[in-house]
Formats: C-alpha cells, structure tokens, sequence
C-alpha cells in the first residue's frame, strides 16, 4: 500500500489531523507519528467489510501480517530515501512506545494496533482551533523565552542564560509596549504554541539595519545595552518596525502560517494608529528554517555578517499590508512540508 492508497483509504487532511494529536504525546516525533498513522490505516483496511474512505480509524481487533518491505512501502513511497532495514527499526520504535505489538514467530512479522489513550484517540472530536490573541506578560513570558531559546540553539556554544534573560527582555517590552506581541493560543489548556514581536523602532535606532547583522543580536548576547531602542508611541518620526521574533510549534506550522500572518497584518494596522509614519519592516533571518519565508513574503537581505549566517532583510509595509488571504495561501504553499 502506497501514500495515494493510504490517502484512498483515510484522506490526507485527516491523517494529518491524527498526527497532530499524536505528536503531543512524550516521545512521539512526527515523522514517528506519521509512520504510526499509516500503519494503522494498513491494518484498518486489512480488515473484512471496510470500504474506503474511512472517516475514522478502528482498532483492528487482531494481528495482521507486516513485513518489513510492506513496512517500507508504506513509510517510504513517497519519500527519496528508506528502506526495509529502516521501516523495521521504525517498528521496533513503535513497539516501545506501546502503540503496536510486533511478533516474529521466526517466519513472519505480524504488528498488533493497540488501544490509544482517550485524549489521543481518533474517535474523539479534534482539539479546539488555535487563536492568536495577545501576549500575556503573567502567563506567556516563560513558555515563550524557552520557545525563543530554541531559536538560539543552533548558533550558540552554551543557552543556559539565554531563557532567563529573554523572559526579562519579554516583560519590559510588554511594559513599554504591548500591542505589537501576539501569541498563538490553545484556547482549552491557554498554552501558547506561537510568538510574534513586531517592535517600533525609535528613529536614532534606525542605522543598526544598515550595519553588521551581529550589532543587531540581543536576546542571545550578554549585552545590558539594546541596540535597538522602542519608539515612543505617537512619534510622528518612527518609520520602522523591528520583527524581532516570529515562531509557531513545528507541528502547527502548516496549518497556521497564514492565520497568523494575517493577525500580523492586523496588527500593524493597530500600530500605525500610534505611529502614523511607520513605513519599513525589517527583520534578522536568524534561524535558516525561516529564510523561505521571509523570501516567499518578499523580504529582500541587505546585509549579511562575515562572521555568522545572519542576515538583516527588509520589506515594505504597504506591500506586506497588501498580500490578501489567497495570495498568502500561495505563496506559503510550497513550504507547507518545512
């Protein structure tokens, strides 16, 4: 059974859906997750009497015959690299975190579905959409500097002041100016999976996007001096808005991008009651995972660093104001696998 079978028998958008919901649970990556849903789809349509599409996966209610080359074809078809050694080791992994029993009886592989906890179960209603609403600087700082950190990991030898300070940072802009931070909410836990700092930059602040990307970092250096300073709301001089942060939770990335750059849309409209002036978006490309999209949004690099991959990019308000909801849909289309 091949990915267009699989999608024959349980639709893409569903299967997407329950990998969603398995991801949350300790010790489940997506790709792992991925796997698992297929799998589950195999053994379903094993089963007498079904026809597809399923709305909803049964627990088969015995063992069914997977080989590992049948293992294969479902993990890897529509992928460029797997194999049958590798879709037995993604068994093994399936079978330690208790989602599928594995018997070998010295001929054949069978795998057993097991029962899923309530709170994972397909059957069960989908978890409520995500919203995106405003920073909460009481209960968002800390799971948002340890999200933030994560940016950092990759360029930094040692993190470990790094969550603390940025919680500091996240208040005191909060302080001076709250409506340019949203997050991206789980209404039901109030969790936020999503950040995003647009920061008003007061004009004597404004050469920094004209020099070394690196005088611009803040949140991952020790420096008690911000280089860029917040503007004053109802300077008529502010022209810029720093995007000094932009994140969703991997798993919610695809799904989300565009509602919540459209609530960044939203949100410069608010600004720009306070900073009639405000004309420039400026932004470091810090993380290379964010690059695409600061690309397919039409930010253009206007400066790099010699000594590490950072960039400073730009782009118009007027043109970022003007992308409607379809124009979004197709320009981060092609990244929705990112």
């Amino acid at each position: 059974m091949d990915a267009e079978q699989l999608a024959r028998w349980f639709p893409e958008p569903q299967q997407q859906a329950m990998v969603a919901r398995l991801t949350q649970r300790l010790g489940m990556t997506r790709v792992r997750a991925e796997c698992f849903v297929r799998l589950w789809v195999f053994a379903a349509a094993a089963q007498p009497g079904l026809k597809p599409p399923l709305t909803q996966l049964p627990v088969p209610p015995g063992p069914v015959i997977c080989t590992h080359g049948n293992a294969a074809e479902l993990f890897y078809s529509d992928k460029d690299q797997g194999s049958d050694r590798a879709a037995g080791m993604m068994l093994d992994k399936l079978a330690a975190l208790g989602l599928i029993t594995k018997v070998f009886d010295g001929n054949t592989t069978t795998i057993t579905i097991n029962p899923l906890p309530a709170q994972l179960d397909a059957t069960q209603s989908a978890p409520a959409p995500l919203i995106a609403d405003d920073f909460n600087p009481r209960c968002d700082t800390i799971p948002i500097a340890n999200l933030l950190a994560n940016n950092y990991n990759w360029m930094n030898h040692s993190t470990d002041a790094v969550p603390h300070r940025i919680a500091r940072l996240l208040r005191q802009w909060a302080r001076q100016y709250p409506v340019g931070m949203r997050v991206l909410r789980q209404p039901e836990s109030q969790h936020p999976l999503g950040f995003y700092l647009l920061y008003p930059t007061a004009p004597e602040s404004e050469a920094v996007f004209f020099q070394a990307p690196s005088k611009g970092l803040h949140l991952s250096t020790l420096s008690e001096t911000d280089p860029v300073q917040m503007a004053t709301p109802g300077d008529p001089d502010c022209v810029a808005i720093f995007v000094r942060s932009w994140m969703i939770e991997p798993q919610y990335r695809a799904d989300y991008q565009v509602p919540f750059l459209q609530d960044c849309q939203r949100t410069i409209r608010r600004m720009m009651v306070d900073f009639p002036g405000l004309c420039d978006l400026h932004t470091l490309l810090i993380h290379p995972r964010y690059e695409q999209l600061a690309t397919a949004l039409g930010f253009q690099k206007t400066s790099k660093d010699k000594g590490l991959p950072v960039y400073w990019a730009y782009q118009a308000i007027d043109r970022f104001l003007g992308f409607d909801q379809a124009q979004l849909q197709r320009l981060v289309a092609p990244l929705r696998s990112d």
